[in-house]
């Protein structure tokens, strides 16, 4: 295990009624709010009304209304300019990880005299920031407890990420009760992206980080556990509760403190939605089980079976090789049960532009110390491989 600075700063207000604790979250912060949300799904089912209500008369509420499911830089700048022209205080961003990712390029950006998308090639340049209240309304990302953001240049085809400490939201208000309108498909997509992020970090050759690896495989294990129970019943709040907290503590540092965080399927994926602009967590579980098979061999099958017993109960047999293809098995029947589309071709992905994004992935990522170091030879391998149904 490497030597690790970790700070989980985020105070979390969990469970059903915390909205009413949002006034006196945001009032240490100043009463000049920009509130941010995505397509209108909050004013919908009533959340935008409560908050609005909630706010009253004692603070200043500016809007920042219909940010993308992958945020874009010129939804950055326009949040930076009302900021400016507005002297925000406080950045109340209402919704999912794309959300909240683009409020802490909002946040960063109002302070910096240059196009905020510089930030995803020098994270150092971030200085001062806005503080960023969170109300959650999907479970998928952890961006309501980290300080990481990812967004997109649709002119240049790119979907980067940057991050710094000061950007983790100061206080997260996590209702599962604010999950039940959301679609089938967007739960999926939010349950793989959780899966993903405890992946990325699993699936590594740093030693001796049990701590780390077993509060993971309990997370993976919940996942797996509830997501099927919230696809069935929308309003069955113990799965969404369990669903919305673990993705919280999927990315808030608990699980890849301490080893070498190279996240190879999120390099891959993040061309694919650069240039399709899909939804991230499908193109995850598209990707992912394709990589666990092109990186599985003698060396990396103990792993991959251990990761099987642990997750799925599959019995340990003496061929550890057996063990790793079940489990790589069960991964990709797991989210092909729930329904995600598992080949590029269902959502609109062909071999046309496959070698240009592996050229790219590597450009933007080295993935020379993954678990498996990964080449531009090797990410286009596995984009070949999602074309086609594994099993």
């Amino acid at each position: 295990m490497f030597n690790f600075d970790f700070q989980a700063a985020t105070n979390v207000l969990f469970g059903k009624g915390q909205i009413e604790k949002l006034p006196s979250s945001l009032a240490p912060f100043g009463k000049n709010v920009l509130l941010t949300y995505g397509g209108g799904s909050i004013k919908r089912n009533g959340l935008y009304d409560d908050i609005i209500s909630k706010l009253g008369s004692d603070f200043n509420v500016f809007e920042l209304p219909g940010i993308e499911p992958n945020p874009r830089i010129e939804t950055v700048i326009k949040g930076v300019e009302l900021c400016r022209e507005h002297k925000i205080d406080v950045i109340l961003a209402v919704g999912g990880g794309s959300t909240i990712d683009c409020s802490k390029a909002i946040s960063a950006g109002t302070f910096y005299d240059g196009n905020p998308w510089d930030f995803t090639s020098d994270a150092s340049l971030v200085g001062e920031t806005l503080p960023i209240v969170s109300i959650l309304t999907i479970a998928a990302t952890g961006s309501e407890m980290n300080g990481g953001s990812v967004i997109t240049n649709l002119e240049t085809k790119e979907k980067l990420s940057f991050g710094a400490r000061s950007l983790a939201p100061k206080v997260s208000i996590l209702d599962p009760s604010y999950t039940f309108s959301v679609p089938k498909y967007q739960t999926m997509a939010g349950s793989a992206d959780i899966l993903s992020h405890l992946f990325e970090n699993y699936f590594d050759h740093t030693k001796d980080a049990m701590v780390q690896d077993s509060i993971a495989e309990g997370l993976m294990r919940t996942v797996h556990h509830y997501t099927p129970l919230a696809l069935e019943n929308p309003e069955n709040y113990e799965a969404r509760a369990n669903l919305m907290w673990a993705s919280s503590l999927a990315l808030n540092g608990l699980t890849g403190s301490g080893k070498a965080q190279v996240w190879s399927c999120h390099a891959m994926e993040h061309e694919l939605s650069a240039y399709y602009d899909i939804t991230h967590g499908i193109g995850l579980a598209i990707i992912t089980p394709r990589w666990m098979k092109h990186c599985l061999n003698e060396t990396t099958a103990a792993k991959f079976a251990e990761y099987g017993h642990r997750v799925f109960d599959i019995d340990y047999m003496d061929d550890t090789m057996a063990m790793a293809e079940q489990a790589i098995e069960s991964t990709y029947q797991a989210f092909k049960n729930w329904g995600v589309p598992m080949t590029l071709g269902e959502v609109g992905i062909d071999e046309s532009l496959l070698s240009e994004m592996a050229s790219q992935t590597i450009k933007h990522k080295s993935l020379d110390n993954a678990f498996v170091p990964i080449k531009e030879a090797d990410v286009l391998a596995i984009f070949k491989a999602s074309l086609v149904e594994m099993y």
